[in-house]
């Protein structure tokens, strides 16, 4: 059967990052695509913050990045400051570029570690460049140094997630996005394929379509709540079921840091992500620990400044769909799975199922081999990740809770505890089948949180240490004068895409 009219049910972030490629693909085609949304369901609005591969994203749209960025109150991230996580009181930064640069054919960690039991006393932070720009409240993109020798400064982005919906509407609207006001009260299933035929609005309105993207959130309208597609539930590994988000005013002046700030509490984690005029704020906790107010009167204890809206109190179970395309339905955002904002990856999934979605997509017919494919590489991108978000939870020394006593002696996948033992012995990391995480990610987190390497690779025991000394001397050095000739992030805001006044 051919697809001839793609139906998107649900707005919000999810909805118009998969109407904006789908736009592009009406052209030179007979498809109609269709959103449907209601203005009087709300969103969840929390994913302000965003990692590299975002960029990509809309590059391929041809967005121009300035524009975009002035619109949504948007500041660039360098990483991710985890705060009190490893121990209280402890502090690092996950950061998006790598540390140093592969010497003698060993990761970069290999070799530092030679070096510190030799009697090198400097961390591995001061061989990142986003690390130590981020420290310094500093940015620039590499695209503005003149010379091409230096380090690249990966980085992503903080939005307004409401923000960029409108943005990306206004993107597919005009391209022929035809979006529907009104919710849905019925769906009707075709009685011999199973396959969903069409949706009924609250006036009446019938829309039939051949391919239909569930963005509709938590409930999952068609995937689940149709479907019935059951739910893989980590709660086990991911605990944390609840989260209170508040926008607050920065009110002591600074400009905003260039990076996401995530700060452990006694049951869960405050977010801090500043965009331009404010920081968009928020709590995820679990409430076999804690209870909602409990949680609420710390997230305003521990905010910048004050509340701009009152508190927007969310539930979730984290896990995943047991398919992410179950017949025509595809499932994309919170409707596929949720696996809570720790590392800005909610986004991020959304991208990367819009990418396989519109690789996997002939618009001929809807074959077994395109949803098994999809669903066979979402899982695995689905079990990786959650793998690298359990390790935050997993990793600590902290035993001043029932929460974190759990976390700390809870059992974990093999795949993770594997990980985890083959760094501690030898420091060697894996990136398997093509995983989000690097290298440097999975170091950073470990290292920071307190799991050591006991040993390196054994080849890197044969380098000359008077020659890797020197070549330490200048990574640090040339590090420290790029740093240094960065302006200050707010400066560069102002200057690069400043935003109307909030």
């Amino acid at each position: 059967m051919a697809i001839e009219h793609i139906v998107i049910v649900g707005g919000g972030t999810a909805g118009w990052m998969a109407a904006a490629p789908l736009s592009r693909m009406k052209k030179g085609r007979k498809l109609a695509v269709t959103l449907i949304e209601s203005e009087a369901i709300g969103t969840v609005g929390v994913g302000e913050a965003t990692i590299p591969p975002f960029r990509e994203f809309n590059q391929a749209l041809e967005i121009d990045d300035r524009e975009m960025l002035s619109e949504v109150q948007g500041s660039f991230k360098l990483g991710i400051q985890f705060v009190n996580w490893g121990a209280l009181g402890d502090s690092y930064i996950h950061p998006f570029g790598n540390y140093g640069y592969t010497i003698g054919g060993l990761s970069f960690h290999q070799v530092w570690h030679h070096m510190k039991v030799a009697g090198d006393k400097r961390p591995l932070q001061v061989f990142n460049v986003e690390t130590m720009a981020a420290y310094f409240g500093r940015f620039m993109r590499s695209k503005d140094m003149e010379r091409e020798d230096l380090p690249p400064v990966n980085y992503a982005y903080h939005l307004d997630a409401s923000q960029y919906a409108k943005y990306l509407r206004k993107y597919a609207e005009s391209r022929g996005v035809v979006r529907r006001e009104g919710k849905i009260c019925d769906v009707q299933l075709d009685g011999e394929s199973g396959d969903v035929k069409s949706v009924k609005l609250e006036d009446g309105t019938v829309i039939e379509g051949d391919l239909f993207v569930d963005c509709s959130g938590f409930r999952g309208l068609l995937i689940e709540q149709a479907l019935e597609t059951g739910y893989e539930d980590w709660s086990h590994w991911l605990p944390c079921n609840r989260a209170v988000a508040m926008p607050c005013q920065r009110d002591d002046g600074t400009p905003p840091p260039p990076f996401t700030r995530a700060t452990a509490h006694a049951a869960g984690w405050q977010w801090q992500v500043p965009l331009q005029h404010r920081n968009g704020n928020g709590h995820v906790y679990c409430d076999s620990f804690m209870s909602a107010d409990e949680a609420t009167d710390i997230l305003v204890k521990n905010m910048a400044g004050k509340p701009t809206a009152d508190p927007n109190h969310l539930r979730f179970v984290t896990g995943r769909r047991k398919k992410f395309w179950n017949r025509n339905v595809v499932a994309l955002g919170l409707s596929a799975g949720f696996m809570e904002p720790l590392e800005s990856t909610s986004i991020h999934l959304v991208h990367t199922g819009i990418n396989k979605l519109i690789a996997l997509l002939t618009l001929d017919d809807i074959t077994d081999a395109a949803r098994n494919t999809f669903n066979r590489l979402t899982g695995r991108e689905y079990a990786r990740i959650r793998d690298f978000l359990i390790l935050h939870y997993n990793a600590t020394s902290r035993d001043d809770t029932e929460f974190w006593n759990y976390c700390r002696t809870m059992s974990v996948p093999d795949t993770l505890s594997e990980k985890v033992e083959l760094f501690r012995t030898t420091g060697q990391i894996f990136r398997e089948e093509d995983e989000l995480f690097t290298e440097t990610s999975w170091a950073a987190v470990m290292l920071g949180q307190g799991v050591e390497m006991q040993a390196h690779n054994a080849m890197a025991s044969s380098l000359d240490k008077a020659a890797t000394k020197s070549e330490f001397d200048e990574i640090e050095r040339t590090i420290r004068t790029m740093v240094q000739h960065m302006p200050g992030h707010g400066d560069y805001l102002a200057k690069y895409c400043p935003a109307a006044p909030a």
